[in-house]
């Protein structure tokens, strides 16, 4: 089973509209220019990234995205190796969302 999805802007926006571990992987500065509702923002390329998602549960699917994909992928492998059940990406990431 594959542990890491992507999914299209409708999907995953059907997906999140429950109440969903939402992950913000960019940094705090792209974060305040604007995100999706109830994303809690966690900087993949922080030092403190994998201390801070380990306060998730790895039983839950965890929703992720970055500007346009390429971070939030590397967030989910991270996630994925430290024992997460289901990591769900944003294709075309928040670029896409706002389209």
């Amino acid at each position: 089973m594959n542990k890491s999805e992507i999914l299209n802007k409708e999907n995953y926006k059907k997906a999140i509209s429950n109440d969903v571990q939402l992950v913000d992987v960019r940094t705090p500065e792209e974060y305040n220019e604007g995100y999706i509702k109830d994303a809690e923002n966690i900087d993949v390329k922080s030092q403190d990234f994998i201390e801070k998602i380990e306060t998730y549960s790895k039983s839950e699917p965890v929703y992720v995205y970055c500007k346009s994909g390429g971070r939030s992928q590397k967030a989910a492998e991270i996630m994925v190796d430290r024992g997460f059940s289901k990591v769900i990406d944003l294709e075309g990431g928040y670029m896409n969302w706002i389209k």
